[in-house]
Parts: structure tokens; sequence; C-alpha cells
């Protein structure tokens, strides 16, 4: 008997300190209100400022066919070549770079990591500022925390990281805008990229990657050195095949796991001089009527560590290419 008094008298407890939200589209969820606690304990909230932000979430269930159908899974590489390399986006990187030549100089000497790659990750990412997003990157968050099960546990610690990240840096949680899965600012960074790679290159006190382009150019910058970005390495080159091959024994992939000497055994050569020890992914990708190869390198590895598809890294890689040329060309 005195067991079960005990019982009834945890659950009463428990019951007496559960946390409430007064309206909104969670009120009422009992794991939100557990979420929402155990940030109360655990960082500088209150438990009242993480029920008011909660209470005024609207669900934003439109993202879910946007996260179940990315570009890079739905298209194949002529198609979604043609959304990035256009002449309006290589002319707006060549403007990009003109107007902020010194501070790209100075962070690609520091970094390694030349200017035109920077500049065409801004280009593919937001057009260059023009495109920031327009979903509430809070609500977006919370729904596809609490309603998007097949990656719930991964938009619950961007949610956790969000929140951080807006008492660290001093945002309105509420008012920052963003991607349909949370990335924000410039380089699109999600909240735990924003938190543990971008940097205050202009030191004035905030790390702000929506307006500082000082921050915006280190932060990409110190994004691709902390994974691995080699100074002076080759990121891909186009790949020809013999007639007679043996290409479909090998696994394209992004992470260089085979030698040059292994690609060249399957019957694939190269215009460029490559050690035979070189490590070098194999690159597939599909035009209309037929596949082309490319050896990716370390640097292009790094590249898909932005966004983990070698359709992303080969257009980041082809519009820097195309940008360098004709900055170049009419310096």
């Amino acid at each position: 008997m005195r067991n079960i008094i005990f019982i009834i008298g945890a659950v009463a407890t428990s019951l007496a300190f559960a946390v409430e939200i007064p309206g909104g589209a969670y009120q009422g969820r009992s794991d939100v209100s557990a979420f929402i606690k155990r940030l109360a304990l655990e960082t500088d909230y209150t438990e009242k400022e993480l029920v008011d932000l909660f209470a005024q979430v609207e669900k934003q269930e439109h993202l879910f066919e946007k996260l179940d159908k990315p570009a890079e899974k739905e298209l194949d590489w002529y198609q979604y070549r043609g959304i990035f390399i256009k002449d309006t986006r290589i002319e707006r990187g060549v403007k990009f770079w003109r107007e902020h030549r010194e501070l790209l100089a100075a962070v690609s000497d520091k970094t390694g990591v030349p200017a035109e790659i920077i500049v065409a990750i801004v280009g593919v990412e937001t057009f260059y500022g023009v495109y920031k997003g327009k979903d509430p990157v809070f609500d977006s968050l919370v729904t596809l925390a609490f309603d998007y099960p097949r990656r719930a546990s991964f938009f619950k610690q961007e949610l956790e990281q969000f929140l951080l990240l807006a008492k660290e840096q001093g945002f309105d949680a509420r008012a920052l805008r963003g991607s349909y899965a949370g990335a924000m600012g410039m380089p699109q960074f999600i909240s735990s990229s924003y938190r543990h790679y971008a940097i205050d290159f202009d030191e004035d006190g905030q790390t702000n990657l929506f307006d500082s382009i000082p921050d915006i150019a280190g932060s990409v910058a110190n994004y691709f050195v902390r994974h691995g970005w080699q100074r002076d390495g080759r990121v891909a080159r186009p790949l020809t095949a013999a007639e007679n091959n043996s290409i479909d024994a090998l696994e394209p992939g992004l992470k260089p796991t085979y030698k040059w000497a292994d690609l060249k055994r399957s019957g694939l050569a190269s215009d460029f001089e490559i050690s035979e020890d070189t490590p070098v992914a194999l690159v597939r990708l599909q035009q209309r009527d037929h596949a082309e190869y490319w050896a990716g390198f370390e640097n292009f590895y790094v590249i898909t560590r932005y966004n983990h598809s070698e359709l992303y890294a080969m257009a980041v890689y082809q519009l820097a290419r195309l940008i360098s040329h004709h900055y170049k060309k009419t310096a």
C-alpha cells in the first residue's frame, strides 16, 4: 500500500510540474513539453521563455514534400547543372568578387580556400544573398522535430542548436527566416554548423552570416578548413573511358577510396597528370544520353561535406572555374 501511495504521489507531483503550452499548434503535446522542460533545466533559457516561443508556433506542413524530394535525389546531372550554371550567376559572381576583392584575398591567403570556391558557394546557396529563404526557421525546425518522424532525431538536435545559437548571438528566434530545412544566412548554415564553424572574421563581437560579408566569407572558408581542405589541392578532373573498359566493376562515390591506378586499370584516362597512388573517388554524372566520369580528389569530398551530393559539389566546382575564368579575363 505504501508503494502504491508513493507512486500516486510521484505521478501527481510530475503532473503538477508539467509544462503547459497555452496556445499554438503544439498545445497539449507531451513530447514538446518534455523537450521544453529539459532545455529549461540544461540551458540558460527559462521555462517561460520557451513556453512563450512554442505557444506561437504555426505548423509548417508544406515542408514535408520538399524534404522528401530534394533536387539532388530527383534530378540527373544535366538537369541539375542547368539550375546553377547560368550566365547570370557567373556574372553576379564576378561582380561579387570584384566588390570584395581585398577581403576574399585575405580570407583565401589565411585559409588556403580559393576565392572562387567561396564565391561559388554563396552563388549556389543564395544567388549572392538574393534568396536567403522565407520560411520561419523556428517554426520549421519545431515542425520537423516533432512531426517528421523520418528525420525527427536530426531536427530535434538542430532545434536545440538553433535555440542555443539565438541565445548566444542575441537573435530574435521568431524573426529569423531561412530555407525549408532551417538553413540560414547568405551561406545557408544549419544551426549546428553555425555554432561550430561560423567565425567572427570582422571581429565586431557577433558572428553574422546574414549581413557581414567578412563573417560570411571567413565562415565558408573555415567550414572547409575544418573538414580537411588541402591548400593548393585539386578538386576534380574529367576522365575518358576506353571502348573496352570495366568501369561497371567500380563503385562511384564521394570519398576518395580508390587509387588512381585502380581507375586506370578499369579503362579510364585523364589528360591531366595524376600520380598512380593518388587517392581518388569515381564520380559518375548522368548526361542526357550518356554517363560522364570524373576523378574526385580530397577537396571534392570536402565540398560534399557542405551538401552530401556529387551533383552539388560538381556544380560548385564548375561554377567556381567559370567565375574565375571570367574574373581573370576582365581584370
